[in-house]
């Protein structure tokens, strides 16, 4: 909420913050900064070990994969916009830009790009003081947004050459993320617009930012020209975590499981804010959500998810009816997989715009058509990278019934499973398409953590209630509904729009073909 000091950015001021309150410690202590990576287990890295070569141990791992490949795949309960809500989340928390498959590197030794903390910030940035670029600078839409572009209002906003300006450069990596980026834009906005008219709506925006907040911080710490901007970002981060722990873990994880790690922190008194076991295996299991198309509007043929790839202006033809990803109002919106050993044959050929050549393990090559396997790669980067707990490992450690190696791994004599994989096949045997146990912990564990720890989240704001005006039912599909009928009343939208026209960007493209 405060504003920063000149000259320091959020992670300088993170670590001001962590030498006032003395919690900066060694390694050896188990005390890491909380925007640092780390492991679950006091005694850190999985190794591998024994006698088996590099290529038993690749080979093996690719049979386990391979064995995951299903051609027709059958639809779980969760909303199939889940998945890429979960993508959102997941870049509004993480960012590890350092460790790569087959480079041993330490997780401790990794800076998280993101601020561990559900604080949307993958949309923010660091505000309008520190990120300017995302924000409009006229001063009748001050603390605005820039969004959308002439020809395509619904799209991202872009540079000359075509690249978002958002928080996280990643939220533009397919079309649908992409959409729910723009989304929470596009509700900021509608939200300050609402909040400029100063009526009842005003009201309801500030009194529930101010929920929990001594009023001195509002008066004294705020800049009254960005008093609007705070309450309304606040406003919006409330009704995100609520949806976060509401219905989003719900629709992925086990309901005794959400409640007894909220009832009971799961993890050691010094494990880091954000662990590799979540960011490395436990939270992604959303791949195995994943569908091989999704049908953008009613009415039209299902598109492939590799023809919807993001990373340039994207036009009128590819907006997406939210209605077709989650449901609103009783509607039937398409289905995510359910959580699984199962997925979807499109995920084992992931094409050359993502993984365009091999890999290197200490000297042993990963091949091409192994690399492009999105199952491999996650368990491979697990082993030969990050070398976190296997699940196993973890369930002995919090006491839950183990689950044997799957038979593909002890027939090649590996009897630790790769935590990635023990999720999934958790998930299928006893959670009847949700995470439990070792993988229902971490997630569940990891995501409510972060929320305790804020003493400004939704946890933490006792007689919070979601906001009447986006239904009577506050549910994610009703927040888009909310958007989409009131994105093109936006105070002067069209001064918010960044980014060459559609025109112009068509014909740029036609003259390079």
């Amino acid at each position: 909420m405060a504003k920063l000091a000149h000259g320091l950015s959020r992670y300088d001021r993170l670590v001001k913050e962590c030498l006032e309150d003395n919690a900066l410690n060694t390694h050896a202590e188990g005390k890491v900064l909380p925007q640092i990576f780390g492991y679950l287990r006091a005694e850190g890295a999985n190794e591998i070990t024994g006698n088996l070569t590099k290529k038993h141990i690749v080979d093996s791992f690719e049979a386990l994969v391979d064995s995951m490949r299903v051609e027709d795949v059958e639809s779980g309960k969760a909303d199939a916009g889940m998945t890429f809500l979960g993508q959102f989340i997941d870049h509004d928390i993480t960012l590890d830009a350092q460790s790569t498959i087959g480079t041993k590197i330490d997780p401790r030794n990794i800076r998280n790009v993101r601020t561990p903390s559900l604080d949307l910030d993958c949309v923010y940035g660091d505000g309008p003081e520190a990120s300017p670029h995302l924000y409009s600078q006229h001063e009748e839409t001050e603390g605005f947004m820039l969004m959308g572009r002439e020809g395509s209002p619904y799209d991202l906003p872009r540079n000359s050459h075509g690249r978002a300006l958002i928080g996280d450069p990643r939220n533009d990596e397919n079309i649908i993320v992409s959409q729910v980026q723009g989304a929470f834009i596009m509700l900021h906005n509608i939200l300050m617009s609402l909040y400029a008219k100063g009526k009842d709506e005003e009201k309801h925006i500030s009194g529930c930012a101010q929920m929990g907040i001594r009023s001195d911080v509002w008066t004294k710490v705020i800049p009254p020209n960005l008093m609007g901007f705070e309450q309304v970002r606040r406003f919006v981060r409330l009704h995100y975590q609520w949806i976060v722990l509401n219905e989003f873990l719900p629709a992925f994880v086990d309901p005794e499981v959400i409640e007894k790690v909220l009832a009971e922190d799961p993890f050691r008194k010094h494990a880091p804010i954000m662990p590799a076991e979540f960011s490395v295996a436990c939270y992604r299991f959303g791949h195995a959500t994943v569908q091989p198309s999704y049908r953008l509007r009613k009415g039209e043929d299902p598109i492939a998810l590799f023809d919807m790839l993001g990373f340039s202006p994207r036009g009128p033809q590819w907006d997406l009816e939210m209605a077709q990803m989650f449901d609103v109002a009783g509607t039937r919106a398409q289905k995510a997989l359910p959580v699984g050993t199962k997925m979807a044959a499109s995920l084992f050929e992931l094409p050359e715009n993502i993984v365009g050549g091999g890999e290197d393990w200490d000297g042993f090559p990963i091949t091409v058509s192994q690399a492009r396997k999105l199952g491999l790669r996650n368990i491979l980067r697990d082993r030969t990278s990050l070398r976190i707990a296997s699940g196993q490992q973890l369930a002995r450690l919090w006491r839950i019934p183990e689950l044997a190696a799957p038979k593909v791994l002890r027939d090649r004599h590996i009897t630790k499973t790769p935590l990635w994989f023990y999720s999934l096949q958790e998930a299928e045997e006893r959670g009847k398409g949700r995470l439990t146990g070792v993988g229902g912990t971490v997630v569940a564990g990891v995501l409510t953590r972060l929320l305790k720890l804020d003493p400004e989240s939704v946890l933490n704001t006792p007689g919070f209630e979601p906001w009447a005006g986006f239904g009577p039912k506050c549910s994610f599909g009703n927040i888009m509904q909310f958007v989409e009928e009131h994105r093109d009343h936006v105070k002067d939208r069209d001064s918010l729009f960044c980014g060459p026209s559609q025109e112009e960007w068509e014909a740029r493209q036609a003259k390079g073909s």
